[in-house]
């Protein structure tokens, strides 16, 4: 994928590097015609010259009678030379060519203007000339400077497309930044971006309109969830209380025992998921402070010390690696703790015996990092796409478990702005990775 910004600048520097391609290509023929179209109007220019010489001082100091009726002179670089003879004629002479001219035992090639005139009924023909090589020379100056000149604006234009398309873009960049920075639609800044541009102001704004649409609709999803969840509460511990009444009766029979306890198990499961939702909905709605300060280390090493002893029993290892530490100064301890609980508790559940589970905390150049390492039955590709999602990680639920852990986790997480990444193959194991802001 290649930014608009790029292709912007691609598109303009390869339509000028088009038109330096075209420009080339006809540069030599039009530089050879408007060097051909110059070195013949100074020729003509210096005709007149003669002729207006001729005219003030007479033909005489030209051609007299010791001339045999020719005048011939050349400069010093034979590269010019101007010739006066009288001859006899049928018809005028005036007209430019390119001929080739003996002087002094070398040939060189002309171009050369010929014009006749008439002076006291006797005909004379002048002949003004330039050599080739010079107009050659000529030409690859001009080549030379139209090159350079070609190559100064190319770059000058290129770099004042980055810019203008840098300056341009700009608002973009920040409608882009401003999307990458929001976890949840009730955190999206809703400052309108600052632009002359009216497509971009008009994006930003339907973003804002349907950031305040989105943020709505969760809200009242939360809403609903709460006060679903408080009005279930109340026929669950209802219900509860009576099959323990009933449970308590000293006439029951095994069988009936069985099946209310089982009820009890459900009922308690299902205590279990509304409290989860519960929790969850209280965190999208930011209902808990993060006033909280404490040592992430420590509190990671309380949550090993607690499921040491249900790791030891399967025969699995918990390790805990300190290569850095960091205390969060605003944040909710117990939200905290329950996201990485929740996370290493999943790691010893799905670990085989003998296995290992591995709890890094350490710093790279993005920050603070904690990751859970295992060596469990892993994860499939389909999972890994919904696995923060609500009641999708199902093949991992029993019967303490309702599928709803790692959504809490991510929503804790969110709430504390912490990135999560999972990477995870099946039969080698999970690594969770929680990448804390540089703010923290």
């Amino acid at each position: 994928m290649i930014k608009l910004r790029t292709k912007l600048t691609l598109f303009n520097l390869l339509s000028k590097l088009a038109f330096a391609a075209v420009f080339i290509a006809v540069m030599p023929y039009i530089i050879e015609r408007i060097n051909i179209s110059q070195t013949d109007r100074e020729l003509i220019r210096k005709r007149e010259q003669v002729i207006m010489m001729i005219n003030d001082i007479g033909i005489e100091p030209f051609i007299d009678s010791e001339s045999e009726g020719t005048f011939g002179s050349y400069n010093i670089l034979k590269d010019e030379f101007i010739s006066l003879e009288r001859i006899d004629l049928e018809k005028d002479l005036n007209f430019i060519e390119v001929t080739q001219r003996l002087i002094e035992g070398e040939t060189i090639s002309f171009r050369v203007l010929s014009y006749s005139f008439k002076i006291e009924g006797q005909t004379y023909v002048l002949e003004i000339g330039k050599s080739l090589e010079s107009i050659m020379h000529t030409r690859k100056n001009i080549i030379r400077l139209t090159w350079g000149l070609l190559t100064l604006i190319i770059f000058i234009t290129l770099f004042a497309d980055l810019y203008y398309t840098y300056r341009i873009l700009h608002p973009l960049d920040l409608i882009i930044r401003k999307l990458k920075g929001t976890s949840s639609p009730d955190v999206f800044d809703k400052v309108p971006v600052k632009t002359t541009t009216f497509d971009f102001n008009q994006l930003d704004q339907t973003l804002i309109d349907l950031m305040n649409r989105i943020d709505d609709l969760f809200r009242k999803e939360r809403d609903v969830t709460v006060n679903i969840s408080h009005d279930l509460l109340t026929p669950v511990s209802v219900l509860r209380s009576k099959l323990e009444n009933i449970l308590l009766q000293d006439n029951l029979d095994n069988e009936t025992s069985a099946k209310i306890e089982e009820s009890l198990r459900t009922l308690h499961r299902l205590k279990t998921l509304v409290n989860s939702h519960l929790l969850i909905a209280r965190i999208e709605n930011r209902q808990y402070l993060k006033n909280e300060s404490f040592a992430v280390g420590d509190l990671l090493m309380e949550i090993i010390n607690e499921l040491s002893p249900i790791a030891a029993e399967a025969g699995i290892s918990l390790i805990y690696n300190s290569l850095g530490d960091l205390h969060l100064t605003q944040a909710n301890r117990s939200l905290i703790f329950s996201m990485f609980y929740n996370v290493v508790n999943n790691a010893v559940r799905n670990t085989r015996e003998g296995g290992e589970v591995i709890v890094t905390s350490s710093r790279n150049q993005k920050g603070f990092n904690v990751t859970v390492t295992d060596t469990g039955i892993g994860i499939g590709e389909e999972q890994l796409r919904n696995l923060f999602s609500r009641f999708n990680s199902k093949s991992n639920m029993d019967e303490d478990h309702v599928g709803i852990g790692l959504a809490i986790t991510k929503s804790i997480a969110d709430f504390h702005n912490i990135n999560i990444s999972v990477e995870s193959k099946i039969n080698l194991g999970s690594t969770f990775s929680f990448q804390f802001p540089e703010t923290s």
